[in-house]
């Protein structure tokens, strides 16, 4: 069941902007023990929600390496996003009207902001673990550096300390997509959608890898050069993904949680991204993925050498950057034996 946490007090982002108030959509599962020793926080990448049962399905659940039945699991639908807590599409509070295009930039560090009211507020002094990839990851290494301590046990996956020129030229080739289209500035829910179809779609050019494409989207035996409505299987691959994300995203907010990740930087009002990252406390193993190209092995790398202690597992794969969402016959052993082995420790 999804629940609500709501903010009245003002929240000052990064940028200087003013949030009069906020609110968080977040999932729970389990039960809390006695000395709430048990929390596992996990964080969602760009397009997820808040419900790890449905998109990590091979490492959350009953009987899985992240069990209910154990832990007292939490994942917060990050702000921005469509599903739930303050986005685009709020309303807000001094002109009552949807943010929409108005919707203020939240970086990586406003949102650890608003979750640390969430644990607060839930009574949670620490977590056993924090876990996530992607921009998940992000999330995850920004609270264990603003925090130190409060994580026991640390998992950055397929992510990075600093969003690189790469990533971000990435993200705003997404972004002139989206602004291409002439429906874009309009001050409704759905405008700028054929934009967004287009902007997913480099977006996946960016997750996957061309050895998945080989495998799953196979050119046709047959082929007739003049026929005008031959369509490849990674053609409409391609366009089936555009179309599917405007069916249950926002364009305005896809916009903004881009612009998001382009702001994470850990050593931004630190003394640097290297002292920031030893500054982390928590028992981490890093997880990169070997066929990434949006997030290459070399960042994880980084990662590995600059937090005290942590180790590094590198994963074969087909499928890019999404392996971190498919590998997990080969992330869930390794998470289970790190764990385990820490704690004989």
């Amino acid at each position: 069941m999804i629940n609500i946490f709501e903010s009245n007090e003002p929240l000052e982002l990064e940028s200087g902007y003013i949030l009069p108030q906020f609110h968080l959509a977040y999932h729970s599962f389990g039960t809390l023990n006695a000395d709430k020793s048990n929390v596992v926080w996990i964080f969602h990448a760009l397009t997820a929600n808040s419900n790890p049962l449905e998109w990590w399905p091979g490492l959350v659940g009953t009987g899985k390496l992240i069990n209910p039945e154990e832990y007292f699991i939490i994942c917060v639908n990050k702000p921005g996003s469509p599903y739930g807590s303050l986005s685009p599409l709020s309303y807000n509070p001094v002109t009552e009207e949807p943010y929409y295009h108005e919707f203020p930039h939240l970086t990586i560090k406003d949102m650890i902001k608003m979750y640390q009211r969430l644990k607060i507020w839930l009574g949670i002094e620490q977590a056993y673990l924090g876990i996530g990839g992607s921009t998940g990851g992000m999330q995850a290494l920004e609270w264990a550096i603003a925090e130190p301590g409060f994580f026991k046990y640390l998992i950055p996956v397929a992510t990075n300390a600093v969003m690189s020129p790469w990533g971000i030229a990435f993200n705003a080739s997404q972004r002139m997509a989206i602004e291409a289209d002439p429906t874009w500035l309009e001050k409704k829910e759905d405008a700028g959608k054929r934009g967004l179809s287009a902007a997913r779609t480099i977006a996946l050019l960016s997750y996957r890898h061309y050895n998945g494409y080989a495998i799953t989207q196979k050119r046709s035996k047959e082929f007739t050069p003049m026929h005008d409505s031959v369509v490849y299987a990674a053609d409409n691959y391609q366009r089936y993904q555009g179309i599917k994300l405007v069916s249950r995203f926002n364009v305005i907010s896809y916009y903004r949680l881009t612009q998001s990740m382009d702001s994470h930087d850990v050593g931004r009002g630190r003394k640097g991204i290297k002292e920031a990252l030893a500054e982390i406390t928590a028992k981490t193993l890093v997880i990169g993925i070997e066929s990434d190209v949006l997030y290459p092995v070399q960042e994880q790398k980084y990662l590995h050498q600059h937090i005290k202690h942590a180790r590094l597992l590198t994963i074969d794969s087909n499928f890019g950057h999404d392996g971190f969402l498919l590998e997990y016959e080969k992330i869930a052993p390794a998470i289970s034996n790190f764990l385990k082995q820490n704690e004989k420790i």
